[in-house]
């Protein structure tokens, strides 16, 4: 049976809802909800966009020189180390708390400056702090090259010449007699086994250089492999032998050669210290009262 006809002054009928129509009627409150929180969320990353880089700088969110401390620097030691590792490591301008790398990169950066041995230790705090350990290299002898001297340390590591004045650089042994000049930057070794050799001299000569009067260590000439002789301020000169760790077939122990070189009578003009005791220099026994 067919539909009656639809009159003139009648409106047309409405189309069915299609099923995007009708999810957005059954879900109005539930989509409602969920325009109003992308809204916020572009709002706030917006907002962050322009004010994330102010937040991150905050004082207590980002680690500045002034704000890490650091401790072991040796004495001796005359330049800012903190500020010229962090400078050379371009951290001078801070370094923001969240930086996952931050411990590392502190590290690297004190590992790096030329008179750190080692880095014991990083410690990082909130608000923006941190603590830095080191153990620091030290001088132990002043090796002589065309226009003036270059600081090493007992391994022959080349140190920061300009942290030494010509009255502190005196306190220290000069060797002379090496001919080469250092292959690699400050804070590498010298690269030179005659550098080294002349360092463990001097690193095991420790406070007796000075207590005895020696100025200068110098290989001795011809000799083969190297022997070292110590010159000391009246002019005397000391046969030391071969470096710590170098001794020949019978020769005695440095330690051996130290406690030799203390007992010496001051008016021996040359001493060998690896000859045997009877032939060593040594002070005539007092007579008898």
């Amino acid at each position: 049976m067919s539909a009656p006809p639809r009159r003139r002054d009648q409106p047309p009928p409405e189309p069915p809802p299609n099923a995007v129509a009708r999810f957005v009627d059954e879900h109005r409150a539930g989509l409602g909800a969920i325009l109003v929180l992308a809204l916020l969320a572009g709002g706030a990353w917006m907002a962050w966009s322009r004010l994330g880089d102010r937040i991150r700088g905050g004082a207590d969110l980002v680690l500045h020189p002034d704000t890490v401390v650091l401790e072991g620097v040796a004495p001796w030691i005359r330049a800012d180390l903190k500020m010229e590792a962090l400078r050379d490591a371009s951290l001078a301008d801070g370094l923001p708390l969240d930086d996952p790398e931050i411990v590392r990169r502190l590290a690297r950066a004190f590992d790096m400056h030329p008179w750190v041995r080692e880095v014991v230790g990083v410690e990082v705090r909130h608000p923006a702090a941190a603590v830095v350990r080191v153990r620091c290299r030290e001088p132990v002898a002043m090796v002589g090259v065309p226009g003036g001297l270059l600081a090493v340390d007992a391994d022959g590591v080349v140190l920061p010449s300009e942290d030494f004045s010509a009255e502190s650089a005196a306190a220290y042994p000069k060797v002379s007699g090496v001919t080469s000049g250092p292959r690699g930057a400050v804070g590498f070794p010298w690269g030179d086994p005659l550098v080294e050799q002349a360092a463990a001299v001097a690193a095991a000569l420790g406070p007796d250089w000075a207590r005895i009067g020696l100025v200068e260590c110098r290989p001795i000439a011809g000799r083969e492999p190297t022997a070292w002789e110590l010159v000391s301020k009246d002019g005397r000169t000391i046969v030391f032998g071969s470096a710590p760790g170098h001794e020949q077939a019978g020769e005695p122990t440095a330690a051996a050669k130290i406690g030799r070189l203390r007992g010496l009578d001051q008016g021996s003009d040359r001493v060998d210290l690896t000859a045997p005791v009877a032939d060593v220099a040594v002070p005539p026994p007092v007579p008898a009262s």
